[in-house]
């Protein structure tokens, strides 16, 4: 059996390697790792899992040790590109921990951070960057970093930023790294927007597929409840309160949803947190640290938990809403079964769902084994809603934010049709108001008097309603300043005349 000291790694990785507890790599970096070593360029394909990250951390980390140089200011050696925060932070524990007996610097480039701190280290120089792509464009266009003399690049997890509509940015961010650079793509699933991205970017590469696409694990033991939508936080408390449930991941379809079944379960003497985008990045943090260290036995999130987060010991997996992009499940269910240990993958199936079942079903060509439901536990009402099964659906591929999950477009407002009728101020019909047959000649449903014109220019109606009665002033018409001076004017000449003949 193929060990770490036969894969041509240098002795500090070597070193680091064994102190994290693994002596034969996965078969994924068993294959992966040479070719990378020999300067190829690499698609890997693998479940999630299956021990990617290491895959290409440590040839980078090889690589490092080899040149033994430091990066001038602005620049970086290598580039990892991930689709979510929580990723990026655990690539870059990766890093840390194996490349403890080495001098190489890292930066995690992420939003949610302060982008201060993350420009002052960029602006150092850095051996390798783990970034999102968003954030990272930010301080491309701040000219904070250039990745003029990046030489290797990875692009991890790259069908979920297909998903989430990251390939135009990964493109702009593509175009800037030299030419002549090492490019490694690992993915779960390889769809054909994926290959035509890797015919883009890549020389020649080495295909490394380690497992049937889209194939989960299969330690992994995976049901299916047929339910009514009502009942299922009433099931999901009953299967929590199994005695076999350690440490579980639940997965909803919204982040109100996760925070709305966190309230619940916790309600119901289980210990639980949510987490979401609509968490800061500290609070995100927290409660992924209380999860790992078993403070917190049951998590309830959204897809931005499918990928990124390496816990060994979770044995649930239920997925209470189905997702709606058929790979996320298997993304999903591979949170458990990690470290060669078995785990369970339950799936709450309400009647709108069953078309989301089917896809799940015949992307990984196996049929979920249908369970009875247990009776569901006596939960609180909450207020109702209106959250349809397609709440997110037609937003994964077109707009997404740094967290990893998508979210709709904000809605254009409406534009009135050119020429419409804006509607009345005061309701027709109101007391006081004269009927169409009593309005002056000439004035229409909602218009002014028209002017007169003819023999009547110049001329106003002698009241603003019809019969009303005149106002009091000479010709019937307010008077007018300029009218009043010019009758001063007058009288006042007439005055002086008279003294004048008087005299």
């Amino acid at each position: 059996m193929t060990t770490f000291d036969d894969l041509g790694l240098a002795e500090p990785i070597l070193r680091a390697v064994a102190a994290e507890g693994y002596s034969h790599p996965t078969p994924i970096q068993a294959q992966g790792i040479p070719a990378v070593l020999t300067g190829r360029d690499l698609v890997g394909i693998a479940q999630t899992g299956t021990g990617k990250t290491a895959a290409f951390v440590l040839p980078i980390l090889h690589r490092l040790a080899e040149e033994n140089r430091r990066p001038a200011e602005k620049t970086a050696h290598a580039l990892i590109v991930v689709p979510t925060r929580e990723l990026a932070e655990q690539i870059g524990d990766s890093i840390r921990n194996y490349s403890r007996h080495m001098r190489v610097t890292h930066a995690v480039v992420i939003g949610g951070a302060n982008p201060r701190t993350q420009a002052a280290k960029l602006a150092r120089g850095v051996d390798i960057i783990v970034a999102t792509p968003g954030r990272l464009l930010d301080h491309m266009n701040a000219r904070v970093v250039s990745l003029t003399m990046v030489r290797q690049v990875v692009l991890d997890e790259a069908d979920q930023m297909l998903d989430m509509g990251f390939i135009p940015a990964i493109r702009q961010i593509m175009a800037k790294v030299s030419a002549e650079r090492q490019t490694l793509l690992f993915s779960a699933t390889m769809p054909k927007e994926i290959r035509t991205l890797a015919n883009d970017f890549m020389r020649d590469p080495l295909e490394v597929s380690v497992a049937p696409a889209s194939k989960p694990i299969d330690t992994i033991d995976q049901r299916v409840m047929h339910l009514d939508g009502g009942a299922k936080r009433g099931v999901l408390v009953s299967l929590l309160r199994e005695g076999d449930v350690e440490r579980a991941i639940v997965f909803t379809r919204t982040k109100r949803g996760a925070d709305r079944v966190a309230k619940t379960v916790a309600g119901a003497g289980i210990s639980a947190d949510a987490l979401h985008g609509n968490k800061s990045q500290g609070q995100r943090q927290r409660t992924l640290d209380a999860f790992r260290k078993g403070r917190t036995q049951v998590l309830i999130a959204t897809d931005i938990a499918a990928r990124g987060i390496d816990i060994d010991d979770i044995s649930h997996v239920v997925n209470f809403d189905l997702p709606m992009v058929p790979e996320a499940y298997v993304h999903r269910i591979g949170r458990t079964a990690r470290a060669g240990k078995s785990g369970q993958a339950i799936s709450l199936c309400a009647h709108d769902e069953r078309r989301l079942l089917r896809d799940i079903e015949k992307l990984t060509g196996k049929s979920l084994r249908v369970v009875d439901a247990p009776e569901a536990a006596d939960v609180p009402d909450q207020p109702k809603r209106f959250e349809p099964a397609n709440a997110e659906a037609n937003t994964t591929r077109r707009f997404a934010d740094d967290d990893g999950e998508a979210r709709r477009a904000p809605r254009r407002p409406r534009r009135k049709p050119n020429g419409a009728a804006k509607p009345s101020a005061k309701p027709a019909g109101r007391p006081g108001k004269a009927a169409a047959s009593e309005r002056p000649e000439g004035q229409a449903d909602g218009r002014k008097p028209k002017r007169f014109s003819g023999e009547n220019a110049g001329q106003r109606p002698r009241s603003g309603k019809p019969g009303g009665k005149p106002n009091g002033k000479p010709g019937g018409r307010k008077q007018r300043s300029g009218d009043r001076r010019q009758d001063q004017d007058r009288s006042g000449l007439t005055r002086m005349l008279g003294g004048s003949n008087a005299a």
